[in-house]
């Protein structure tokens, strides 16, 4: 018997539950091809929304989904489109509100999976983990209870998906507004009874920020569609394939490999430049401590780290 979608939708409304059966149906047809329409992928969004019984199982069928959806759903693969970004946003933004159970997750995984997205889609979805820790309220797809004002470890362990997410702001490295998002946290949880992986993960996200050393920015998705064009041009030989890559490699003011085959970039040393903590930084990192009347434990903790790190560079 194939499988209508828009079937399986309507009896899925008309319940208003999704049962394992459905869960199962739905995995079964969307990864017999993995594609998924614009009007699906909607449709998918709608049916997460209903509130009468859900399968514990669907959220993950739905991240598996929509996250192939927005990140592979138009070329180069692996980046997510403005396009893409924009519907996605709109989709969440419908009710007004991050459904944990399964939005949080989700755009946690496309970062996560993405190799890059677009600017606004990350600074977007810093701004639902922030509000979610701070004011949610609902379940969460690993089972623990979004709570106003207190991070439990379930929440810890997404803000640590996002900040070091290949796709997230700043990568693997930690940027100022995600630091910022941390000391918000920090202030607005300091008095209640947060999971002890919370401290850790301050101490190193700020660390981050403060003294690793960022090196170069990622692949944006206009450059990789641009690569992957290059890559599948086969109309000329091989002596015109290098001339064109060198042509590439010099038009973006990139190293060239020609001219510098055994060329290598000092890692080490630029590893220790980024452990020095500069002015600005300095001044930073102040105005955040000073913005109380006292140090708090965590920042204690924090300055205890920099002391650590500065001694090892030094010492």
């Amino acid at each position: 018997m194939t499988f209508s979608f828009q079937d399986f939708a309507k009896q899925v409304k008309a319940n208003d539950a999704i049962t394992p059966r459905d869960t199962l149906a739905l995995r079964q047809w969307h990864w017999e091809d993995g594609k998924i329409s614009a009007a699906e992928a909607n449709a998918l969004f709608e049916l997460n929304t209903l509130g009468k019984s859900k399968d514990p199982n669907w959220i993950n069928c739905f991240v598996e989904a929509i996250s192939e959806f927005v990140i592979n759903g138009l070329s180069p693969k692996g980046y997510v489109s403005v396009e893409n970004a924009t519907w996605l946003m709109n989709q969440i933004d419908k009710d007004g509100r991050v459904e944990s159970l399964g939005e949080l997750e989700l755009l946690v995984t496309i970062l996560e999976k993405a190799t890059n997205a677009p600017d606004s889609l990350k600074v977007y979805a810093l701004a639902q983990i922030e509000v979610a820790v701070l004011h949610g309220n609902g379940p969460l797809r690993s089972g623990g209870v979004l709570q106003p004002s207190t991070i439990n470890a379930e929440e810890v362990h997404l803000l640590r998906r996002i900040l070091f997410g290949p796709a997230g702001e700043g990568g693997i490295y930690v940027t100022r507004a995600e630091a910022d998002c941390l000391f918000r946290i920090k202030d607005t949880t300091l008095l209640h009874n947060n999971a002890p992986e919370w401290q850790t993960l301050f101490v190193q996200g700020v660390g981050n920020h403060l003294m690793a050393h960022a090196r170069g920015g990622q692949l944006s998705r206009e450059r990789a569609a641009e690569l992957e064009a290059f890559m599948n041009d086969t109309q000329t030989g091989i002596g015109g394939f290098f001339a064109r890559m060198r042509q590439s490699v010099l038009s973006k003011g990139l190293i060239n490999p020609f001219e510098s085959k055994f060329a290598s970039v000092d890692h080490e040393s630029l590893a220790e430049e980024g452990r020095k903590i500069t002015p600005e930084e300095q001044a930073w990192l102040q105005s955040k401590i000073d913005a109380d009347a006292t140090i708090d434990p965590l920042e204690r903790a924090l300055l205890t780290f920099i002391a650590e790190e500065s001694c090892r560079q030094f010492g």
